[in-house]
């Protein structure tokens, strides 16, 4: 059994099989044979060692006559690994013996050779590495054949491991038959993780490198909630987890009934909860948890893993399934928050060295007005059909919100002379994400209709941490003194101006804080579907005079340790589920 710990970005406990993912895709389809099938199954295996041997003959000869004997000899070591005596009735054992499929034979052994090689202090032979990972991707390929399977193509549950997960092939990702997922890399804030907390599976990224110690077929548990992956789990182990999985689920159904019960405090003061979304679909999971409404649309997706820009029609779909699905029910729809660089089509930008201070969200909107123009169009439009509100992300300056708000108005002069119906009086609201936008909060809130606190990014740029760095992530912390005393401010400033104020952030759909932001003033709440059960729980158990009071010592601590550990108690004094 090994532990390894990286950073959880979506909750809950996911056990299966491993589907190790790497730039050929493969999967073990199956870990153990029949004790009948034994011999057909070494005969395949033999026939796929010598498949693999006349194709790594053939490219030494065709180095060889190319570039010379000394290219070739690096197919002709390959050739004698491949052919060496040992290595062979290892495979051979553990097909007759533990009757392991051929393919999980030759992944869990060449693995584990690579291993020893990985571990020499010799830079060179720790290369050798590779030759052997050349060599079992060979077999792999040989043995699987027409059945090998991709991740778009899946038939049986898995937990898939990975390197990276580009947001678009996480979005891709078969939540019919993936339970969860784990990176090397990553941080809490990408767009990867969003979209696990969308699919509403345990994910976990950021462990370092780990996928040459795993093989796949082998068992896994990914902890969502501590960001613990643990490979190849002993009884015990696999028998705790188990049991935390059943907890989960049975917390799940007991909150059940509170899905059409009002989040209210036990004084009457009412409280929206909101859902924060990705895909339009999720506006379904919206419904299912009782949401009051959409309180973020991230329109990021539209672009993630697009070949071109998306037509003003493409926006107009996807915005309108939502706000149709919602009713009267608020949805308010952010414009694209992302950066130059996952933009399709768009002109050259030199390499930024921290695309986080780079040109991003309504920065990047204002130096491309075409392509801001025609989302604007397609969200204005849709405001015809519902509820629509409008927020731009990412706003630092008064300049960059009066810019923003000149190229709205433009839009619907626009649409007024072609007589195309939208929402003249739609609400237009800014993200508060910045230290700067907290600073000049007096200003701002003289002219938007509504704020929304991005708890991820003012974290982030409050205590100047990089959320995707592992070696820094510990310092990312919501129950911060600072981070706190700037989301009091926003809220404060807010309701001197009678003006709705949101928090969107992740922090947002953590139980463990929803006291001390009631105590602090806030009363529309947006998180993932899947947190609005347990935050409205809190809720409806607790008075605004007992967050008040939680607030109000917590405003005193200076640090976040103390802060967490103060919370977490007076949680638990008034929720009977342990609030983490």
């Amino acid at each position: 059994m090994q532990k390894l710990q990286g950073i959880a970005v979506s909750p809950g406990v996911a056990i299966g099989e491993a589907l190790v993912m790497d730039n050929e895709g493969f999967r073990i389809p199956r870990r153990f044979v029949a004790r009948d099938a034994v011999v057909d199954e070494v005969e395949r295996l033999d026939k796929a060692v010598a498949a693999a041997a006349a194709e790594i003959a053939h490219h030494r000869e065709t180095v060889s006559a190319e570039l010379g004997e000394k290219y070739g000899a690096i197919f002709e070591a390959h050739l004698q690994m491949l052919q060496d005596s040992r290595l062979r009735s290892e495979l051979e054992e553990m097909i007759r013996q533990r009757h392991y499929s051929p393919e999980y034979a030759v992944s869990r052994t060449l693995r584990r050779y690579a291993q020893v090689f990985q571990r020499l202090e010799s830079s060179y032979l720790a290369e050798r590495a590779s030759d052997i990972f050349d060599i079992e991707k060979r077999l792999l390929r040989h043995l699987l054949g027409r059945r090998r399977e991709g991740i778009a193509h899946l038939t049986s549950a898995v937990l898939v491991l990975a390197h990276n997960l580009t947001p678009s092939e996480t979005a891709n990702l078969d939540r019919r038959y993936v339970r969860g997922f784990v990176t090397e890399i990553g941080g809490p804030g990408s767009h990867t993780a969003i979209v696990a907390e969308a699919l509403e599976i345990p994910a976990v990224v950021g462990t370092g490198p780990f996928l040459t110690e795993v093989s796949g077929g082998d068992q896994v548990i990914i902890d969502g909630d501590k960001g613990l992956v643990i490979l190849q789990p002993d009884e015990e182990t696999l028998a705790k987890y188990r049991h935390e999985a059943e907890e989960i689920r049975t917390l799940a159904a007991r909150l059940e009934p509170l899905r059409d019960l009002p989040a209210e405090t036990r004084d009457g003061v009412r409280v929206q909860l909101l859902g924060n979304i990705e895909f339009p679909y999720e506006v379904d999971h919206c419904v299912d948890r009782g949401a009051d409404g959409v309180g973020l649309y991230r329109t990021e997706f539209l672009y993630l893993g697009a070949e071109a820009e998306p037509t003003e029609e493409v926006h107009y779909q996807a915005y309108t399934r939502v706000v149709q699905a919602m009713g009267d029910k608020p949805v308010v729809i952010r414009t694209f928050d992302m950066g130059a660089d996952k933009m399709p089509n768009m002109s050259h930008f030199d390499d930024e060295r921290n695309p986080c201070l780079g040109l991003r969200s309504i920065r990047l909107a204002l130096r491309n007005l075409p392509i801001f123009r025609t989302q604007l169009r397609a969200v204005l439009r849709a405001s015809a059909t519902g509820n629509v509100q409008i927020m731009f992300p990412l706003v630092s300056t008064m300049l960059e919100l009066r810019q923003a708000k000149m190229v709205l108005a433009d839009v619907m002069e626009d649409l007024e002379e072609r007589h195309i119906e939208f929402n003249r009086k739609v609400p237009v609201g800014m993200m508060v994400e910045t230290p700067a936008s907290v600073m000049m909060i007096d200003r701002f809130v003289e002219e938007v209709d509504f704020l929304s606190i991005g708890t991820n990014d003012l974290i982030q740029y409050t205590l100047a941490v990089d959320r995707s760095n592992k070696d820094v992530v510990g310092l990312y912390n919501p129950a911060d003194p600072a981070v706190l005393r700037l989301i009091s401010m926003a809220i404060r400033a807010a309701i001197g101006k009678n003006v709705p104020i949101n928090m969107c952030g992740q922090m947002s759909g953590s139980p463990l804080y929803t006291m001390l932001l009631l105590g602090l003033g806030l009363r529309r709440f947006s998180a993932t579907p899947s947190a609005i059960p347990e935050v409205k729980n809190v809720c409806r158990k607790v008075t605004i005079a007992e967050c008040e009071a939680v607030a109000a010592r917590a405003m005193t601590m200076e640090n976040a340790r103390d802060v967490r550990s103060f919370l977490k108690e007076e949680a638990k004094k008034r929720v009977q589920e342990i609030v983490e």
